[in-house]
């Protein structure tokens, strides 16, 4: 009698039809599942999954992480923080990212596995990414999102799930994970209580959209999140979870929880008296994964009749598919991800695409003509509490690595032999020194340049419970960075006529206009991972020509925003707010200077199922090769929808030598052309449109920022 090794040390006969991956899945689901009892079925749907010995099935731990690089479990390259992902406007690299990332993955697995291993982050099952819509710059977890857009946030989701679940026809790389599942972005410390009440048009327009991607993306596990809507808590919300998720979106992968969520039900919504009651309430609104422990109530559950064995059983099979599509219960070299080497992990290729991230990402936001530097100056001066920081390269949910080059070592390994370089941290993050003479400033004024490295870190900003510095549970409610920091930066220019750069970390907006006007130049590097460094050093001194965009509004001050518990999207975000900002969506400059002209449509009166082709030709009028982020908005002209101001539809990376021009081309679909009505419904809307193609968001702040002026055209909507 044959037999092959499963996960678990044993091995198990072939004739076992759930071990026999010649069979359809639904049949190896079934068999499985008839072999199981009550007890151990719903084991199998907590996260800290036990093993069962007597069917020679390991123990599994569903809980991983990887939004930007393996959490949590070992030795890993470290990519830029998500919202550094999105300041890239790039899903290509995002694809590539995500494959890096799910490659080194599943070599941690195989090496683990065949070791015996099965630990919490050491499964394939990763939680993420997260798609909430960073629709507050207060929140300290939007470093985890792609940023305010729901179009950006889709097209950057979309890649890093098809990177990371692989092309398999059969088997999954890993598991990804659509997070937080719906209408999640603070505050942290109201978030096991607090009821969301959107509109259906706020809903439909800017909370769901990234969701409904990446299901039709066909991401494997969506998670539902701590907070309710419209009443029900999220991981028990009959519209959202059947209705909408599963119903009209056919949603065939497995729902979990967020970790505890479900007992919030009882301790923070008072949705339901007790434990038995939520595990029941979960179960029959479809959450077939829990991480927690409210799921050890479902044999209660049962007992008392509030759920049957049957309904434990289809949930479970759901889960079960997944386990199956990730090989776990395959003989080895079935998956074709059983070869992945372990020679990938923190590999060679992945650290120059972990540069390559970096590079990409930082946002060039003020230049006074002093960048880019020269890199064979006398002396530099480089200071500021985040220069010899490893924590600022991470961000949070990250890994481990064991080459991390800080601000202070790239730009040191980017200088010629022959120059100096002086450094002093100068001042603290947060709070003054204590020694009132220092941090004077005086190094700068005998300096070529001085390099601050300044701004925000995980300690200020981040998950509740997780930023030990901060006095709002990870939120930001002082929107200004540290008042210490700006009279240091002070103190650098005054009376210094040579370069003062201001290097801004953090992975949110910040108020940075006294930054602006005191710095000769400010880049924003938000937390770059372990080539950031390194990533400042090329484009400080002109390796490269910086490309990053804003995903996100820099308002000038909170003044200009809502109540932060407020969801109602009107004021928020460049869609919906009609105040100037300190910088725009989309913003960044470049060393080269670009130019649009020439916009063509295919058409320019059409129906309700017709699509537009749109070219524009973009040409580089500087002197300095460089990378231009091309952005095509919407904007419908009196439509009566309370319509967004603005909508991204299309964005294209493009590079061009000096002198150099290409045609770039979008193609608009009827459904990218329809606007959401009170109702929530897609409409289509006739009337004018106007098509605004540039380097940045549309407008007069864009351009006295520095932005090229975007080229126009109007499409006629048609009855």
């Amino acid at each position: 009698m044959s037999c092959f090794c499963l996960a678990a040390p044993a091995c198990w006969a072939q004739q076992e039809n759930y071990l026999n991956p010649a069979l359809p899945l639904d049949n190896r689901v079934r068999d499985l599942l008839s072999k199981l009892n009550l007890e151990e079925k719903i084991q199998q749907m907590i996260y800290d999954a036990p093993g069962i010995p007597r069917l020679h099935i390991a123990a599994y731990n569903w809980w991983n992480e990887a939004l930007h690089g393996v959490a949590r479990s070992g030795l890993a390259t470290i990519f830029p923080q998500a919202i550094g992902l999105a300041a890239t406007f790039d899903d290509r690299l995002a694809y590539e990212e995500a494959s890096a990332i799910s490659d080194e993955a599943r070599a941690m697995y195989n090496a683990s596995i065949k070791k015996g291993y099965h630990l919490q982050y050491g499964g394939l099952s990763f939680w993420a990414p997260n798609i909430n819509i960073f629709r507050d710059p207060r929140w300290g977890r939007g470093q985890e999102t792609y940023g305010e857009d729901p179009f950006l946030t889709s097209m950057i989701g979309v890649a890093y799930v098809k990177g990371m679940q692989g092309n398999d026809p059969v088997h999954l790389k890993v598991a990804a994970c659509a997070k937080h599942f719906a209408v999640h972005s603070g505050p942290e410390k109201l978030r096991h209580e607090f009821n969301v009440q959107p509109s259906m048009k706020d809903l439909w327009e800017t909370y769901l959209p990234a969701f409904r991607a990446l299901v039709n993306a066909k991401v494997e596990a969506v998670m539902c999140a701590y907070n309710s809507v419209n009443g029900e808590p999220c991981c028990g919300n009959s519209y959202l979870l059947q209705e909408v998720l599963r119903k009209q979106w056919g949603f065939k992968g497995h729902i979990l929880s967020d970790c505890w969520a479900l007992s919030d039900f009882y301790e923070g919504h008072h949705a339901v008296p007790d434990a038995v009651h939520a595990a029941a309430l979960a179960l029959s609104r479809g959450v077939n994964l829990e991480c927690g422990e409210t799921y050890h109530f479902l044999a209660d559950a049962v007992k008392q009749g509030l759920v049957t064995e049957r309904q434990i059983d289809s949930s479970l099979s759901i889960l079960l598919r997944t386990r199956f599509r990730l090989g776990m219960f395959d003989p080895p070299g079935v998956n074709p991800y059983d070869k992945i080497p372990e020679s990938v992990i923190n590999s060679a290729e992945h650290r120059k695409l972990a540069k390559t991230v970096a590079r990409e990402s930082i946002v060039l936001l003020k230049n006074d003509g002093v960048l880019p530097l020269k890199n064979d100056l006398k002396k530099y001066f480089v200071t500021g509490p985040n220069a010899s920081s490893t924590d600022v390269l991470m961000g949070n949910y990250y890994g481990i690595n064991n080459k991390m080059v800080t601000m202070l070592e790239g730009l040191a390994n980017g200088i010629q032999i022959g120059s100096q370089m002086m450094y002093t941290q100068g001042i603290m993050l947060d709070r003054d020194n204590f020694h009132p003479g220092s941090g004077d400033g005086g190094e700068a004024k005998s300096a070529d340049a001085t390099i601050a490295i300044l701004g925000i870190s995980g300690l200020l900003e981040g998950e509740e419970g997780e930023s030990i510095a901060s006095p709002f549970s990870g939120d930001r409610l002082d929107y200004d960075i540290p008042k210490n920091q700006i009279d240091y930066l002070r103190k650098l220019k005054s009376g210094n006529s040579r370069p003062v750069i201001a290097v801004i970390t953090g992975g949110s907006p910040m108020n940075l206009s006294e930054v602006h006007e005191i710095a000769d130049a400010v880049l924003l590097v938000w937390y770059p991972g372990e080539e950031g460094g390194n990533a400042l050093a090329d484009i400080l001194f002109g390796k490269i020509s910086p490309s990053g965009r804003l995903p996100v509004t820099f308002p000038k001050s909170l003044d200009q925003l809502p109540p932060y518990e407020d969801y109602a999207m009107h004021g928020r975000t460049y869609r919906y707010m009609e105040a100037e900002p300190m910088y725009p969506f989309g913003f960044g400059l470049s060393y080269a200077r670009f130019e649009y002209s020439g916009i063509q449509l295919s058409k320019s009166n059409i129906g309700h199922d017709e699509p537009v082709q749109v070219e524009i030709t973009v040409t580089n009028r500087g002197k300095i090769s460089g990378d231009e982020v091309v952005q095509m908005y919407l904007t419908h002209e009196q439509s009566g929808l309370s319509e967004p101001l603005f909508a991204l539809k299309g964005f294209r990376r493009v590079f061009l030598d000096p002198g150099k021009s290409t045609k770039v081309r979008f193609g608009l679909s009827p459904d990218m052309l329809a606007l959401i009505n009170d109702e929530g419904k897609a409409q289509w809307v006739p009337g004018r449109v106007k098509i605004s193609i540039g380097g940045s968001l549309p407008g007069k702040r864009s351009e006295a920022l520095g932005a090229a002026a975007p080229a126009v055209a109007y499409i006629s909507l048609k009855k």
